[in-house]
């Protein structure tokens, strides 16, 4: 497939799983979520060795995205540092500290030092092609990780895909996702 026609089918997709994303978002009780899923992000940082003076690289979510407040709360508790995108004119990404009120950025290649990487989408298929909303930031940023790091798209249940999604030569897998419903391995670590 051409990456032309790649982009077509991924810009096609995006609609129906946005209208899908916006019905699953209002039925969800999002303080519950943000809860669990911080559960299940704690979980699995502590299983990835990652302890206080660690960094973990997460993301703000919209209001429609599973919540993520709850974990950056959880994992700062527990001296972990947690660093949230900036996104820039380009659509790449800096980074910066997540209690930094000032949003002082770090730079694009601060994420190599996270230990765990959690990133939004759209959707994700069983090979950890994982589909967002079309800039391309997570992908840009996804490439400059550790080679040993994990990353996990998190979305709501249902927004996995059987089926494969689009991918062009310089999408970034991820290694599995996390829902309310627990933490998924596509990728060798789990």
């Amino acid at each position: 497939m051409t990456e032309d026609r790649t982009s077509r089918d991924k810009a096609a997709l995006r609609p129906t799983l946005l209208a899908a994303r916006r019905e699953t978002a209002a039925a969800r009780d999002r303080d519950a979520d943000d809860l669990v899923l911080s559960v299940h992000v704690v979980r699995l940082a502590h299983e990835l060795g990652l302890a206080a003076g660690d960094v973990v690289a997460a993301y703000e979510a919209l209001p429609s995205e599973p919540p993520t407040a709850a974990t950056v709360t959880a994992l700062t508790a527990r001296g972990i540092r947690v660093i949230v995108p900036i996104t820039l004119p380009d659509n790449d990404l800096d980074w910066c500290d997540a209690p930094d009120e000032r949003r002082m950025p770090l730079g694009p290649d601060t994420i190599s030092a996270a230990g765990l990487i959690l990133t939004p989408g759209l959707a994700v298929d069983l090979v950890g092609t994982r589909l967002g909303r079309g800039g391309g930031s997570y992908d840009r940023a996804l490439a400059r990780r550790s080679p040993d790091t994990h990353a996990f798209v998190v979305l709501h249940p249902g927004e996995l895909h059987s089926a494969r999604l689009p991918f062009d030569t310089h999408d970034e897998p991820v290694d599995g996702m996390l829902t309310v419903d627990g933490v998924t391995w596509f990728r060798a670590g789990g």
